[in-house]
């Protein structure tokens, strides 16, 4: 049984993904909060969870995008959103594969894939194997990482006050 255990733990640790790409945007501690509510923060820079059905963009149908909250990269559309009854907004998949990375999460004693924005390491949620087609993926992200934006009559208008002008860029 002790080996089996070993054996496992080995299998899931070699097929970890590692796929931790160089941030390009970067803000300090200080700017991030200035421009976050404490929510925002605790969920993209301290891994924090928003509570079920509770996040802004849960039950939100709007046709529109949906941007980190902290570098304004773009995510997700509302085309690829459904209702997962999981409590969180979920999509089937995102704008561009480039734009999240993937990570092994091993906390709580199980584990899950940690998605986050490849622009600014920003902490979105996790992916799981269960959401429809095409993809069979359900990204699973809180409400309080995002910034949605609304398309009025197919153009886009900017909803956001985020300032990104004091980025550092690498």
């Amino acid at each position: 049984m002790r080996l089996f255990l070993v054996l496992l733990l080995t299998a899931s640790i070699a097929g970890a993904r590692k796929e931790k790409k160089p941030c390009k945007v970067l803000f300090t501690e200080k700017e991030l909060r200035q421009r976050l509510t404490p929510k925002q923060y605790h969920v993209t820079q301290e891994k924090g969870t928003e509570s079920a059905f509770a996040g802004e963009y849960t039950y939100n149908t709007a046709t529109g995008t949906y941007k980190c909250v902290v570098c304004g990269a773009t995510l997700f559309r509302s085309e690829k959103k459904f209702d997962s009854n999981s409590g969180w907004p979920s999509f089937f998949d995102v704008v561009n594969l480039e734009a999240i990375t993937l990570t092994d999460d091993f906390s709580y004693g199980m584990h899950r894939v940690e998605t986050s924005c490849s622009q600014c390491g920003a902490h979105l949620g996790h992916v799981f194997d269960d959401g429809p087609r095409p993809t069979g993926k359900r990204y699973c992200i809180n409400s309080a990482s995002l910034n949605f934006i609304l398309e009025k009559s197919g153009a886009v208008e900017e909803s956001s006050s985020l300032d990104v002008s004091g980025k550092t860029e690498l």
